[in-house]
């Protein structure tokens, strides 16, 4: 059997609260194999932007790992050296953030900011890494790249602004990239060309995908497997179409019940929408949750 590129493993997170310590993450445990588009989904709150922050090494105090491992390619990435980490972080595993005018440097243009990436991880010079740059540039399908690549992000729109993250991220060609929830500050139109450039884009190279979302409909765009998260745990996963047509846990069948469906309507001529009775405001409440494993067929297949 091919060995998961990505294995996450009892993860466990804490945050200082005053005194004590504050569960964050409870054991979340999924795998990611090579070249597999997985989903984390779950409402504002759950864990999925920590997970990831996590498998980076970009978490910052006071939140810290209390147990488990993150074991990418066979290297526990929590037990890695702060260089060796680096090493690794933007050149085999990559990220797209939520909003790239945060995560772009507003002081330098996006051109020099994905050479940066060719220098660092590849030892280009920076003559040829500025060549490469512009490469990526229309790899994503951003008009004129070459004088795109002198623009600083304010003078991009927010849908250019993504396509500058989607280069940087994938230039290096990594073994895995994380979307963290990346079209959420974009409109409908700008939403579906991003979405559907990641999906044509890592399936060409075979690079697998960790896709954060709370919208249902992006992660079934995507995604063929799925991974449920609610208050720090990770409650339900199975197969995306499984997941969809019978969801096994409460919590997912009440976020699948929130979801407005085109023609239907109650007897006042409006649709009434599930009530998720959330705990996530406050996690001390959280005494027990349910891991529901992905159904088996007779074969022991999943």
């Amino acid at each position: 059997m091919t060995a998961p590129l990505l294995d996450i493993k009892e993860l466990k997170l804490d945050v200082s609260a005053g005194r004590s310590l504050l569960p964050i993450l409870k054991g979340v445990s999924f795998q990611i194999m090579p070249g597999e588009a997985y989903g984390l989904v779950g409402e504002s709150g759950s864990g999925k932007s920590v997970t990831s922050l996590a498998v980076m090494g970009l978490l910052k105090k006071p939140l810290r790992v209390s147990g488990g491992e993150v074991v990418f390619k066979g290297q526990n990435l929590l037990a890695l050296p702060k260089r060796e980490m680096r090493r690794l972080r933007g050149n085999r595993i990559a990220m797209i953030f939520q909003e790239p005018m945060t995560a772009l440097n507003p002081l330098s243009t996006v051109g020099r900011q994905i050479a940066e990436m060719f220098v660092l991880h590849q030892g280009k010079d920076w003559g040829e890494a500025v060549k490469l740059a512009v490469d990526a540039l229309a790899s994503v399908r951003v008009p004129n790249p070459d004088r795109r690549a002198t623009n600083y992000p304010h003078q991009m729109s927010g849908g250019l602004r993504q396509r500058v993250m989607i280069a940087m991220a994938l230039a290096c060609n990594p073994d895995l990239l994380i979307a963290d929830e990346p079209t959420t500050a974009l409109d409908v139109t700008v939403q579906a060309e991003v979405l559907r450039l990641i999906k044509e884009l890592c399936a060409a190279r075979g690079t697998a995908v960790l896709f954060i979302s709370h919208d249902l409909g992006v992660i079934a765009s995507v995604c063929q497997r799925v991974g449920v998260m609610y208050a720090g745990c990770l409650v339900e996963e199975n197969d995306t179409a499984l997941l969809f047509s019978d969801p096994r846990h409460e919590y997912t069948r009440g976020l699948l019940g929130a979801l407005p469906r085109l023609g239907s309507r109650s007897l006042h001529g409006r649709q009434r929408l599930v009530d998720i009775d959330s705990i996530i405001a406050d996690r001390s409440k959280l005494t027990e949750t349910r891991f529901i494993a992905p159904r088996r067929d007779e074969g022991g297949k999943p």
